[in-house]
């Protein structure tokens, strides 16, 4: 019982509660950020995606902890969670400073991304490990196209997205160390026609 109500709190945390970084913002301060009217939107738009795929991250590794029965697996997602709160709140952060939203379909991402998650638990941790391989570099290459998008001048936004890609690309490393298998060529497929529709619908609403 404890453990349903740490995910359902941790589920209500991500979607509603504005979340707190225990790492300094990786803005870069000295450097000005003056944005244009469509600059500015672009901007926006392509941060509230990046939030979206940080909304998805908390889900996916919540589900994963909560379908694993290995005490050192559960740590292992639990730790790259509380890092992955880090990108949650500095997006968040972000999007407001320019004046955007987060996305109005959080608590569908949140409830799509958690089921996947779990499912790819229940299928066996290595597989779980290969999930979470997939997925972050399949997100460091989504960061990598953001940062060819942004402004050049959107210095803020650049620096923070530079920092989600290494950190991701480290989370998939530390995911193949742990034991990690594999995942099949259709599921990979899968799992990026996904992301597309996600980050296409996210990029408006």
């Amino acid at each position: 019982m404890d453990t349903l109500l740490s995910t359902v709190d941790a589920a209500l945390r991500t979607v509603f509660v504005p979340a707190r970084a225990s790492r300094p913002c990786p803005t870069l301060p000295a450097q000005a950020t003056a944005l244009e009217a469509k600059e500015k939107q672009l901007s926006g738009a392509l941060m509230r995606v990046n939030h979206v795929g940080e909304v998805c991250a908390q889900a996916l590794y919540t589900g994963q902890a909560l379908a694993t029965r290995d005490p050192a697996l559960r740590a292992h997602f639990e730790e790259a969670s509380r890092e992955e709160t880090d990108h949650l709140a500095w997006t968040a952060e972000r999007l407001q400073e320019l004046g955007a939203r987060p996305s109005l379909l959080n608590p569908v991402w949140y409830a799509g991304a958690f089921a996947l998650g779990f499912v790819a638990g229940k299928i066996g941790d290595k597989l779980s490990l290969g999930f979470v391989v997939e997925t972050e570099k399949q997100v460091a290459e989504h960061l990598g196209s953001h940062l060819d998008r942004l402004p050049e001048n959107d210095h803020a936004s650049r620096a923070i997205v530079a920092q989600m890609r290494d950190d991701e690309l480290r989370h998939a490393h530390d995911a193949a160390m742990a034991g990690a298998l594999p995942l099949p060529r259709v599921a990979k497929g899968l799992m990026r026609a996904a992301a597309k529709v996600m980050t296409t619908t996210a990029h408006r609403i």
